[in-house]
């Protein structure tokens, strides 16, 4: 691990963390405290440096202070950094723009996170059932998804964790199993409105739709005159590939979510539609920062920037690089079980409990993970990763598994 020198007088990671103790609810956290980044690379305040594979749990697209940020954030900031949805902005027409023109949908609604898209997402696919299906309001979802942790989004994840210190919850949400097609259709009734699925289930540990699942999802919804949304907060916008996840499975929804990586590190959401889908009228739906013109900025340039750069095309490259390099540890490394994942969403399956040691021992090693469970290491690294920085990622991660 590199270590940089610390501006003199600095505070130390433990003087922060006796600040966030004093002032924070709980939260878990390793005691360190990162005072800058600089592409896949970031500093702690003790001036260590670390190689990031979870780049913001997927949101730093083009790396940590990327020069594209940072310009779109100077130049749009010189000229407007909030009008409100009162009025028109130049920023948010162009992302609006740019989105319809690279994707099949119609419509755009603007918003601040994955689970405010989420949200808007599911009021929208409520008002659809109302008008198109008599009434119906309840969605189907899928057993260890995670799309938020609003009221309803939290719902719609199911998990009790998340869940039990909330009741009562929102009525409308059936679970299913992932990749289980029977148990979708057995789920459907009259109050069905829709059916709404990640591709990969990456806070469940990255967990992939099989190449049929998501094909005989879609048809089954247009045969029975169901919604198809797909929440991509995390598989869009290049993460495993391809502009958006859905085109790695052939398919297309009537509704995504953005988030995460569409910003490169701002905090922006949205919800693409199609034009029978996007059934809000005026009033319906709103936010104050949605589409705020520094945030849209961004994401425009960030977008573009994938677009025109070949961003989608280091992913696979490196992507490969990554998936191969770890998949070798399988036999060689007794801790390692197996590898799944796309592009750059990955997860490591170990053969015990022992993934928040291996992200703990990470740390040491100079590098950060992700436990997504007790047996399951996530990777999500900036999408201009190098093929270099791959290869030291699983090197440091072998060292990390063999202290374990």
């Amino acid at each position: 691990m590199t270590t940089t020198s610390v501006r003199p007088g600095a505070r130390s990671s433990a003087d922060w963390i006796t600040i966030e103790q004093a002032t924070f609810m709980p939260n878990r956290r390793p005691p360190m405290v990162i005072e800058r980044g600089q592409g896949s690379r970031v500093w702690d305040v003790e001036g260590r440096e670390y190689l990031d594979m979870i780049a913001g749990i997927a949101v730093v697209s083009l790396g940590h202070s990327s020069p594209v940020v940072q310009r779109a954030l100077a130049e749009q900031s010189a000229r407007l950094i909030h009008i409100s949805n009162l009025w028109y902005s130049i920023p948010q027409l162009e992302l609006a723009q740019l989105l319809m023109d690279h994707s099949p949908f119609d419509k755009v609604f603007f918003c601040n996170s994955g689970a405010e898209a989420n949200e808007a997402a599911l009021k929208l696919a409520r008002k659809w059932g109302k008008r198109n299906r008599d009434g119906a309001y309840a969605l189907i979802t899928a057993e260890h998804a995670f799309h938020g942790r609003t009221l309803a989004t939290v719902t719609a994840t199911g998990k009790e964790a998340y869940t039990r210190s909330f009741t009562p919850l929102p009525e409308g949400f059936v679970q299913i199993p992932f990749n289980d097609m029977d148990a979708l259709e057995r789920a459907v009734d009259a109050t069905t409105a829709g059916v709404f699925l990640e591709p990969i289930q990456g806070e469940a540990g990255v967990h992939v739709a099989t190449q049929s699942y998501l094909r005989d999802v879609q048809d089954f919804c247009r045969d029975k005159g169901l919604l198809f949304v797909l929440d991509e907060v995390q598989t869009g916008v290049g993460r495993l590939g391809t502009l958006w996840g859905f085109e790695r499975w052939g398919v297309e929804p009537d509704i995504m979510t953005l988030a995460k990586g569409l910003g490169g590190g701002v905090p922006i959401g949205a919800v693409l539609a199609k034009d029978p889908a996007a059934v809000f009228e005026p009033g319906d739906h709103g936010s104050t920062f949605g589409g705020n013109p520094l945030m849209c900025a961004v994401a425009h340039a960030v977008v573009t920037y994938i677009l025109e750069n070949d961003v989608l095309g280091n992913v696979n490259r490196v992507g490969a690089v990554l998936k191969q390099g770890l998949e070798a540890l399988v036999g060689t490394a007794p801790l390692v079980e197996s590898v799944r994942g796309e592009g750059l969403l990955l997860a490591i399956e170990l053969r015990e409990e022992k993934a928040p040691d291996v992200a703990r021992l990470g740390i040491e090693e100079g590098v950060l993970l992700n436990a997504t469970g007790p047996t399951t290491i996530r990777m999500a690294p900036p999408l201009t990763l190098s093929a270099a920085e791959a290869e030291e990622a699983i090197d440091k991660f072998q060292r990390a598994i063999a202290k374990v």
